[in-house]
């Protein structure tokens, strides 16, 4: 299309770092001249790789039950609120019906029904008939409305339990997929670190941001698009920090969660979410500000830029950066 080259799916590009060091040609390209340096094994490389990529599944999990956690947070905080304003209402009513008793008292004796005020299940009083045989039609219906107010008092606490219980789950799943991440990357970390120092430096180099691409003739199709690619532009170099989402770190949704936020934008939390957010449209229609989805979990996401690029926040030790759009399998573009 006019905006950009063709593009043109990379095979074998796995992370950003993986086909940089695959071949050092390939990473002699991206990186401009870097002297000749042996390549990490490639049983090391690829279990680096796989550990990375399980990781990066284990953080969109943890951004997903984190977002739960918030929701359920909020929900319970307004059922909450609720039920102390439903007891508020409750006490008022008892408070009138109770100076109508007291009037009766006073005037000759307590009507028996009004015994309904002391009573904590007025639901099995009222259903007498003889009782309310005995209340004026005026006193029924306040005493009824107490009823009604005493059953919502009891299924909104019902309902407040019920999502605290909920609550309690997500706060658990978020702690084991924590741990989960962390786990994967202190191992990915342990065997690059068991690398002689010339192949561990050739992996972190293919892991920095390269050349500034070519982006001339690159154009948004609209305001906010512009102001989205901008965003993730000015984010270059920032490093990669699982679970955040900006602004002095991120990982590949939270960047794009934020660079929308700067263009007033509002998108979900997780890539798998981002993927649906929007319009779909195939890759070789592709325009500044669209969402690249890699995978068929939709695990990773970058955001278009032009010219068959992507910004995205690849792993951690790898800053945010430009890379090909082909860099990962399963492609999908959304157009928010």
């Amino acid at each position: 299309m006019g905006s950009h080259r063709r593009l043109v799916q990379t095979s074998g590009f796995n992370r950003g770092a993986g086909a940089a060091l695959g071949v050092l040609s390939a990473a002699a390209a991206a990186l401009g001249a870097v002297p000749a340096v042996a390549a990490p094994s490639d049983d090391t490389r690829a279990e680096v790789d796989r550990l990375y990529e399980e990781a990066e599944h284990a953080t969109e999990a943890y951004n997903k039950a984190d977002e739960r956690a918030d929701s359920l947070r909020e929900e319970v905080s307004t059922a909450q609120d609720g039920i102390a304003r439903q007891q508020e209402r409750i006490n008022s009513m008892r408070e009138a019906l109770g100076s109508l008793a007291g009037a009766q008292y006073r005037s000759g004796g307590l009507d028996p029904s009004l015994a309904l005020l002391f009573s904590d299940d007025p639901d099995e009083y009222l259903d007498k008939a003889a009782v309310l045989d005995r209340i004026s039609a005026h006193q029924a219906g306040e005493l009824k409305d107490l009823e009604v107010a005493m059953r919502e008092l009891a299924q909104e606490r019902s309902e407040a339990a019920f999502k605290l219980g909920e609550l309690e789950k997500s706060r658990k799943a978020v702690a084991s997929h924590k741990r989960t991440v962390e786990r994967k990357l202190a191992r990915a970390r342990e065997l690059l670190n068991s690398l002689p120092s010339d192949e561990r430096a050739a992996y972190d180099r293919a892991s920095r941001s390269g050349r500034l691409p070519d982006l001339s003739g690159a154009v948004a199709p609209s305001g906010r698009a512009a102001a989205a690619v901008a965003a993730a532009q000015s984010a270059i170099g920032m490093p990669y920090v699982w679970g955040a989402n900006g602004p002095s770190g991120f990982d590949c949704s939270g960047l794009m969660q934020w660079a929308y936020a700067q263009a007033g934008v509002s998108l979900p939390r997780t890539s798998q979410a981002q993927r649906y957010a929007g319009r779909q449209v195939p890759l070789s229609q592709a325009m500044p500000g669209d969402l690249v989805t890699y995978r068929g979990d939709a695990s990773h996401v970058g955001m278009y830029v032009g010219n068959g690029q992507v910004v995205h926040a690849p792993y951690p030790g790898a800053p945010v950066r430009y890379d090909p759009v082909g860099m990962m399998p399963g492609a999908t573009v959304t157009r928010p």
